[in-house]
């Protein structure tokens, strides 16, 4: 079947057709540096690389861009707060994202822009604003006028006069309406501020991601990301001025990605609900992280908690034991499988593909992975050999289009029946069965095989 994908604007999922033949343009709205990236972050970001990565593997050429917003009020609070300047707040947060993202294998984009970059294309997208009667200055800073615009709530849902309802001008704003949003903020003493022809300032929140979406994809692309928090007010305004100035649609696809929860409540910076990433990559294999991120549907919420990443460790070692056993990294290149596990290698990665054309549900697409791996197990436990290490590279090869298996295994690896007793033993634990769970640790230690518990998970040595 064609590639579908939802789209939050028409509320349905639409067969995918690109602006450009054979050339895909996604955006990622990323991260406001004002902090060290968190979790959520790395989802979002993997949510659309996600995306990036099948358009390729079904032959693509995708242009990626993935964006900080490295100038705004918290950044410069946050640098006031140390004794720095505003920049040295940004690059360093900005460093820790790359790294952390090339850790847990997030492909870098084909651009990285930033907002301060960009301040020219900025300023004359505003221009175009003011000139087409959308936006208007007033005390230095410079609106854009929401309700010139018929269709604004149109992607969250939202009624203008019902959002109009308590909202309010803050003091120092000069709106017209109290929905009108900035797009040029006046220079406050002391803050870094760029030249513009209504005065000294720095650019809003909204209009850099247009800006830059437009200068490296066009005025009309194909694909927009971010988190579900972000539909509004951002994608909301996003949508509103860039169409306004251009007059064509902006992206044909929606794709925002659900939120992370800790312990069924949403991660916030408000409340200070997070979960670092450089906190979990001390903790948690990146593999296992990225395993997990992709479980769940990238719509849908997901609960996140070093309990969940100790289940998702186990679970991952049954894909990766097929493949350590087979040798599936020494000859990813070899002759494709026969005979019944060529039959089923083949079935898989029909049932694959039909999963990911279906709005990129990785969470399917996995257990179509689960299946192949046990068939892959089975023969190599009934002495299948060449068919069965065929099929293993089958297995390693569907795993890489979602981006795992990047690492070939360093240590000894572990047959099904003792990863078997391995999941028994962790669902005693999380049962407070300690009387089964201390006994299947003696069965395993009879086997010649120590658990060392780990937040991580369990971690298996020979005794």
């Amino acid at each position: 079947m064609p590639l579908r994908i939802y789209d939050t604007l028409a509320r349905e999922k639409r067969e995918f057709v690109p602006v450009t033949p054979g050339r895909v343009g996604m955006y990622v709205c990323g991260m406001t540096v004002q902090d060290k990236p968190h979790v959520g972050h790395i989802r979002a970001s993997l949510s659309g690389e996600v995306m990036r990565r099948y358009l390729e593997h079904i032959g693509y050429e995708v242009s990626y861009v993935y964006n900080f917003t490295d100038v705004d009020d918290k950044i410069i609070e946050r640098a006031n707060t140390e004794g720095v300047e505003y920049g040295a707040v940004s690059e360093r947060n900005i460093e820790a994202y790359l790294r952390f993202a090339a850790l847990h294998n997030i492909k870098p984009a084909t651009h990285y822009p930033r907002a301060t970059r960009h301040i020219g294309e900025i300023l004359a997208l505003i221009g175009r604003l003011i000139e087409k009667g959308y936006a208007y200055a007033a005390g230095g800073d410079v609106y854009y006028e929401v309700r010139k615009k018929s269709d604004y709530g149109k992607l969250s849902g939202r009624d203008v006069d019902e959002m109009r309802s308590g909202a309010r001008v803050e003091i120092g704003e000069h709106k017209r309406d109290p929905l009108d949003f900035t797009l040029w903020k006046g220079a406050k003493p002391g803050e870094p501020a760029w030249e513009s022809p209504w005065g000294p300032g720095r650019p809003g929140w909204h209009i850099e991601c247009s800006a830059m979406s437009m200068k490296y994809l066009g005025e009309h692309f194909d694909i927009h990301g971010g988190g579900q928090d972000l539909i509004f007010p951002h994608h909301e305004n996003e949508i509103a001025q860039s169409e306004a100035a251009t007059g064509k649609p902006f992206a044909n696809f929606w794709t925002e990605n659900g939120m992370v929860n800790l312990s069924g409540e949403k991660m916030s910076k408000s409340t200070g609900r997070l979960f670092f990433i450089e906190d979990i990559a001390a903790a948690a294999d990146p593999e296992v992280v990225r395993f997990y991120l992709l479980s769940t549907h990238y719509r849908s919420p997901i609960d996140f908690s070093h309990e969940r990443l100790a289940e998702a460790g186990v679970a991952y070692q049954r894909l990766r034991t097929p493949l350590e056993r087979a040798g599936a990294w020494s000859r990813p290149d070899g002759p494709p499988p026969g005979g019944e596990l060529g039959q089923a290698a083949s079935e898989a990665g029909r049932l694959f593909q039909d999963a990911m054309d279906d709005d990129f549900n990785t969470a399917k697409a996995l257990g179509h992975l689960f299946d192949l791996a046990r068939d892959v197990n089975r023969g190599l436990d009934d002495g299948l050999g060449e068919e069965a290490r065929a099929a293993a590279r089958s297995l390693l090869g569907l795993g890489q289009v979602l981006g795992l298996f990047w690492r070939a295994p360093a240590g000894e690896s572990w047959g099904a029946e003792i990863l078997t007793l391995v999941e028994q033993r962790e669902a005693a634990r999380r049962a407070r069965d300690w009387k089964l769970a201390d006994a299947i640790r003696a069965d395993l230690g009879g086997r010649g095989v120590l658990v060392e518990d780990s937040p991580e998970g369990p971690k298996l040595k020979r005794g």
